[in-house]
């Protein structure tokens, strides 16, 4: 491996795939068929060398690994400089192992500017890894912007009747709160001279200059979260999002704000991460009891999720902020877990949505009857939403609740009565859309899922039970990484500053 620019590949080879797309020629037909192969095959490979880079890891250590580094705007310091820790690898991984599963779930389902469509995925791919490996602020905040216009593009482009509106509000909320990223990235410039990452965790920040700082890493990286109250542009997104949209949307992208937690504002800014937990506690507890609430009122099956995912990022705020090795670790599983989970709950929904055209839960009822394989493969995602032990929800939210119990019974307690009202809405989605009478006629002829579908959701739900079952390889890459960090923080915190009344 020595020698090998292995994240410069996993970022270069999506790109390669768009370039090979762009130069296809013939009809219609022949295009949408040759680009579905290049984009399938590129991200394939992408996937494959996610795996080699989790395998080539050397979890014994907390130093960044892959390390490339090169001058890029030399006169400002200014460095393309990537890098990999036991946090960035297996969100990298997570990112390569979705979009193949996309592309396949849009394989029939897209059938207008499939060119554009690939290649805006493939695009999507290349950036998102391109955040994870980023060691520059600079380079990390061009991958993190450019990421909202393919995204952009693919809610505005190939999304539902109201695609234009809640493209526009998702690019707006996040743009918004992408600013105030910018004018931190240009503070921290001029107090440390330099954009460097690693450089940046080392330098001690006035205490009164963290806590303006930290705001507005706050407020950029909340709304990606995404935490109460900003979380409103999220329902509209994924409803009108394509269900491919949707996954990788619910999968990757709400994970940034988590991965933006754990990279800047916790090592970078200790004294005012203290200073603003118990607003960060707050805030997730209100998420996971509130948007919990809203869930429980859907009519829209996708809308019902997507308020779901509101309340279980509100989880991994909390285990972030512990500032216990349980509490992070068990926020970084979260997101592993929710990413699978959540992004495969989004595909069951596309599979009736494709063959009836309705998400509402009240069209529905009694599939277990046509659609056994169907009422099965729901099944396990459900229960691994609502944290059933042997999946893999379970193991995040008890260890980001072990981590709660050491600083806060009371924020333990309050974010426990969230695993409550999660059972309630997903198990009243899964009685009213599986079970019961088949009474509609036009549901008596749907068919089950076919051999393209069980060949998405068979990784999706292996994945979920390993995690579940055996979590100590997710586990082990972390451990050094999140003890550097919990020291880093934690080295000007005394848990008693932590402490809620």
């Amino acid at each position: 491996m020595d020698g090998l620019p292995l994240l410069s590949l996993l970022i270069g080879l999506p790109i390669a795939g768009t370039l090979c797309m762009l130069v296809v020629r013939g009809d219609t037909a022949v295009v949408a068929r040759n680009v579905r192969y290049i984009a399938l095959w590129t991200s394939l490979i992408t996937f494959g060398l996610s795996i080699l880079l989790w395998i080539s890891f050397d979890p014994s250590t907390a130093d960044f690994q892959f390390v490339e580094r090169r001058p890029w705007i030399p006169d400002y310091g200014i460095n393309y400089h990537l890098g990999v820790d036991g946090i960035s690898v297996l969100l990298i991984v997570l990112s390569a192992f979705l979009i193949p599963l996309c592309i396949i779930a849009s394989w029939d389902s897209i059938t207008t500017r499939v060119r554009e469509y690939m290649i805006a995925f493939l695009m999507l791919e290349a950036l998102m890894i391109g955040v994870f490996c980023a060691l520059d602020f600079v380079l990390f905040y061009l991958f993190f912007e450019a990421m909202l216009i393919p995204m952009f593009l693919i809610i505005g482009v190939w999304g539902g009747p109201r695609r234009v509106y809640a493209a526009f509000k998702f690019f707006l909320f996040t743009l918004v709160g992408s600013v105030l990223l910018l004018l931190a990235l240009l503070a921290m410039y001029f107090q440390a001279g330099t954009t460097d990452i690693p450089t940046l965790m080392a330098t001690e920040f006035a205490p009164e200059l963290q806590r303006w700082l930290w705001l507005a890493l706050f407020a950029s990286f909340a709304v990606k979260v995404p935490m109460w109250p900003v979380h409103t542009w999220l329902p509209d997104a994924h409803v009108e999002a394509p269900t491919a949209g949707s996954v990788i949307l619910a999968g990757v992208l709400l994970k940034m704000g988590g991965y933006g937690f754990l990279r800047f504002s916790l090592p970078m800014l200790p004294d005012a991460t203290a200073y603003f937990t118990p607003l960060v506690f707050t805030l997730s507890v209100v998420a996971i009891i509130y948007t919990s609430l809203v869930a429980l009122m859907q009519e829209d099956m996708k809308k019902l999720i997507a308020y779901s995912s509101v309340a279980h990022m509100g989880f991994v705020t909390i285990g972030i902020f512990t500032l216990t090795t349980q509490g992070i670790e068990g926020g970084m599983v979260q997101m592993l877990s929710h990413g699978v989970v959540s992004g495969a709950l989004f595909l069951c929904v596309g599979v009736v949505y494709d063959r009836m055209h309705s998400r509402l839960i009240a069209r529905y009822g009694g599939l277990v009857h046509r659609m056994p394989i169907y009422a099965g493969v729901f099944m396990v995602f459900m229960l691994a939403s609502v944290g059933l032990p042997g999946t893999s929800g379970f193991v995040g939210e008890f260890l980001v609740l072990t981590g709660a119990f050491q600083v806060s019974t009371w924020v333990t307690f309050l974010a426990t009565t969230g695993i409550v009202l999660g059972a309630a809405y997903m198990l009243w989605l899964y009685r009213r859309v599986i079970f019961g009478e088949l009474v509609r006629e036009d549901l008596k002829s749907i068919v089950d899922l076919g051999r393209r579908e069980i060949l998405i959701f068979a990784p999706l739900v292996l994945v979920v039970l390993w995690i579940g079952i055996y979590p100590d390889p997710f586990l082990r890459v972390m451990h050094a990484t999140v003890a550097h960090l919990i020291t880093q923080t934690a080295g000007t915190v005394s848990t008693a500053e932590l402490e809620l009344p």
